[in-house]
C-alpha cells in the first residue's frame, strides 16, 4: 500500500483538528485559575479539588456507576444471548427481529425517552432508578448485540466441533470453548453499554425520579445556573473516562479469535 498524499493528510489533521478543538480548550480551562474563564491566569487545580466538595455531584456521580453497572449486566447478558440465537440459529421471522435489533441505534433519543416515559406512566410506575435502569437497558442490548455478533462471525467453529466429538457436552463445549473464544466480545460490548449508560442526557431525563439524578443531568444544571471552571473539571474527567472505555472497547473488538493448531 502507497503512501497517502500529503494534502490529503493535511486535510485529515484539519478535520482532526476541527472536531478536537473545543474539547482541548475544555480541558486547558480546566485547569485555569480564572473564575470566570475569560483568559488564562494561571495554572490550578482548585476546580478539581472542589469538585470534592460539591455533595450534588459525588452523589449523581454514585447514581451514574449503580446504573451503569446494573445495566451493563443486564444488557450484556440479554444481548449476548440474542447475538448468538440470532447468529447460529436459523427460525421463521429471523430476518424481521434483526431489522428490529437496529431500531433502538438508529430511533431518536428524544422519541425513545419519550415512548419509555409512556410506558412507565401506563403501568404507575415510580420514576426513579429502576426506570432509568430499564430504560437504559432497552437501548443498551441493541448495542451489546452487534459487537457480540460481530464477534461470532469471526469465529472459528471448528473448536467446537472438535470438543463435541472429543466427548464434551454442549454445556461444557460452550463454556469451556466457545465462551473464551466469545469474551473479548462480551467485553468490549459490556464497555460500550456502560459507557452509553454513564453519558446518557435526553433519555434519562425523561424517566428520572427525585433523588436519582445521574452526573450529566446535574452537570446540565450547573451549566444552566452558572458556568464556573469546576464544570470544566468534571467535564474533563467525563470525557477522559468516556475516551478510555471507548478506546478499550475498540481494541478488545479487534483482538482475533482463537484459531486451531
Amino acid at each position: 500500500m502507497g503512501k497517502l498524499p500529503k494534502w490529503l493528510l493535511g486535510v485529515a489533521a484539519a478535520v482532526y483538528l476541527f472536531l478536537h478543538a473545543p474539547l482541548l480548550v475544555l480541558v486547558a480551562f480546566s485547569f485555569n485559575d480564572s473564575k470566570f474563564s475569560a483568559g488564562w491566569e494561571g495554572f490550578t487545580l482548585r476546580w478539581y479539588e472542589r469538585l470534592l466538595e460539591r455533595d450534588d455531584l459525588v452523589h449523581s456521580l454514585w447514581v451514574s456507576v449503580e446504573v451503569g453497572v446494573i445495566s451493563t449486566l443486564i444488557s450484556t447478558l440479554l444481548g449476548t444471548m440474542l447475538a448468538l440465537g440470532i447468529a447460529r440459529h436459523r427460525f421463521s421471522g429471523r430476518t424481521f427481529l434483526e431489522s428490529l435489533l437496529y431500531v433502538p441505534i438508529v430511533t431518536p433519543e428524544i422519541v425513545v425517552g419519550i415512548s419509555l416515559l409512556i410506558l412507565f406512566v401506563f403501568l404507575k410506575m415510580t420514576l426513579g432508578i429502576g426506570t432509568i435502569v430499564i430504560a437504559h437497558v432497552a437501548f443498551n442490548i441493541s448495542f451489546v448485540t452487534v459487537v457480540v455478533r460481530s464477534r461470532l462471525e469471526g469465529m472459528d467453529r471448528n473448536l467446537e466441533e472438535a470438543a463435541l466429538i472429543l466427548g464434551a457436552d454442549e454445556f461444557t463445549t460452550f463454556w469451556k470453548v466457545t465462551v473464551p473464544q466469545l469474551w473479548p466480545g462480551i467485553l468490549s460490548g459490556a464497555l460500550l453499554a456502560f459507557t452509553m449508560s454513564f453519558d446518557d442526557y435526553v433519555i434519562t431525563s425523561l424517566v428520572t425520579g427525585p433523588g436519582s439524578s445521574t452526573l450529566p443531568i446535574v452537570v446540565y444544571s450547573m451549566v444552566r445556573k452558572n458556568v464556573e471552571p469546576s464544570i470544566n473539571a468534571i467535564s474533563t474527567i467525563i470525557l477522559v473516562v468516556t475516551a478510555a472505555l471507548i478506546w478499550a472497547s475498540d481494541r478488545l473488538s479487534q483482538d482475533k479469535p482463537l484459531t486451531p493448531h
